[in-house]
């Protein structure tokens, strides 16, 4: 029998063991069972796949992914941003040291946002830059 077979039908006893064992912690308070099999089978399964995300080399490549993965697209300067707001179109120009809205300057588009809604923003959220 597998070691995710015997989790899939050990008790909530032996599985909290389990956890205890691979953890040096309790589970979290009212978890349910179903949960504490499906972190265990993770678990078990990493370790036979030899993936090792549980333990600090997975750590490490975590963090690796994280700094690779992509930030939110950089605006070209000139670049023209539309957005409607409450019947109104807005139109922002994108300069090489901030943002043209209505004849003013800001230094960034939650600034931007601020001005056009009146509550905090993100810019780049508001605008569609970035979801």
């Amino acid at each position: 029998m597998s070691v995710v077979d015997q989790i899939l039908q050990a008790d909530r006893a032996t599985l909290v063991e389990r956890w205890r064992s691979l953890f040096d912690r309790e589970p979290p308070a009212h978890v349910q069972v179903n949960l504490i099999r499906r972190v265990l089978s993770w678990h078990a399964q990493d370790q036979m796949l030899d993936n090792d995300w549980c333990g600090p080399k997975g750590a490490a490549r975590l963090k690796r992914v994280l700094r690779s993965t992509a930030s939110a697209p950089v605006l070209a300067p000139g670049t023209r941003l539309l957005r409607e707001w409450q019947g109104v179109t807005h139109e922002v120009l994108v300069l090489p040291q901030g943002f043209a809205h209505q004849g003013q300057t800001y230094k960034s588009l939650s600034a931007v946002a601020k001005a056009i809604t009146g509550t905090h923003w993100s810019g780049p959220v508001f605008f569609g830059v970035r979801r």
